[in-house]
């Protein structure tokens, strides 16, 4: 770890992925109660990506995000309460619960949404960042996308677009393994192990990292953000991680590997990585970890709760946000 990190920002970012872990697992449940409207993508796994770049971000950061979108909102800043109420279809949700699962936004905390369409976060990010380029208000834009959106026409011509005009734009690609149910190595043989190796066609700065290390994916995040927040243009980051549910909530996973997860979150989890490394480092306490752990489990239960009893939208509301008048 290049960076030291105080004790604050190191509990605060363990506190996000505990609550993304917590706030996943507990969906998890709940759908499979069938009290959730529609399909839910989960992001348990992958904590250590989405909070190792949001550490960077403020709220005039935008980034974009996927199907798989709940983890970066939390990430990004988003409150649990309104996204739980969100998930559940309700009034309190985050976007008055019309958007759900895949359609998550809050644009006060620079969360441009959650997105059903595969591959259609670059574009989107692009946009921001030209207008932060033509503002000169030295935010950044970040987009997150999975290995199958990688193979989108819409991702290679926002990566030409982004050097083309210098954005200050970060590609951070989350290569789970799996578009689905095929793997990289099926779709996308750039001649390694690495997708990261396009953007380098591009002539865009590019990096592979351990997206299960928080450390690794923070410090490869806050190089990028950096240059880009100074003017040096887009950076593409590939963080190798693996989701522990399947594509969707009620995938059978017989593409997977037998055990694969199981050994995962024995050997390789994120959160258990981050806290044996700080605790073991003498920077935070185990106490402190414990602690977190208790409170994060009972604000995701109080989100529960809330949520099932929280009103309905209103009839009124159906056609608001629709259409824009001009």
């Amino acid at each position: 770890m290049k960076t030291q990190l105080s004790k604050e920002d190191l509990l605060k970012a363990y506190r996000k992925m505990r609550e993304i872990r917590e706030f996943e697992d507990r969906v998890h449940v709940e759908f499979a109660k069938g009290t959730l409207p529609g399909f839910v993508h989960l992001y348990s796994g992958e904590e250590a990506v989405a909070v190792g770049v949001c550490s960077h971000l403020n709220d005039l950061d935008r980034i974009a995000s996927t199907h798989r979108g709940h983890g970066h909102c939390i990430a990004k800043g988003v409150e649990l309460e309104g996204m739980m109420a969100e998930i559940y279809g309700k009034k309190t949700g985050t976007c008055g619960g019309k958007g759900g699962s895949m359609h998550i936004a809050d644009l006060d905390k620079g969360m441009m949404g959650a997105n059903g369409i595969v591959g259609a976060g670059p574009p989107l990010i692009a946009g921001a960042a030209l207008a932060s380029k033509l503002r000169k208000d030295g935010s950044v834009g970040v987009v997150f996308f999975g290995d199958g959106a990688s193979n989108q026409g819409t991702n290679f011509e926002s990566m030409n677009f982004a050097v083309t005009l210098d954005l200050p734009m970060i590609f951070v690609l989350e290569n789970n393994g799996y578009a689905e149910s095929t793997s990289p190595k099926y779709s996308a043989k750039v001649g390694s192990d690495n997708i990261a190796d396009r953007a380098r066609g591009f002539g865009m700065p590019a990096v592979t990292v351990d997206g299960n290390d928080f450390f690794a994916v923070y410090e490869a995040a806050g190089e990028a953000i950096e240059r880009a927040r100074k003017g040096g243009g887009p950076t593409f980051i590939e963080c190798k991680t693996m989701r522990y549910f399947g594509h969707f909530e009620g995938d059978a996973q017989t593409y997977r590997p037998k055990n694969e997860v199981k050994d995962a979150r024995a050997n390789d989890c994120p959160l258990k990585r981050f806290a044996d490394a700080a605790i073991s480092a003498g920077l935070v306490e185990a106490a402190d970890i414990e602690a977190i752990d208790k409170d994060v489990l009972a604000q995701v239960e109080k989100a529960v709760k809330d949520a099932e009893v929280a009103p309905q939208p209103d009839m009124e509301a159906l056609m608001a946000d629709v259409y824009v008048s001009y």
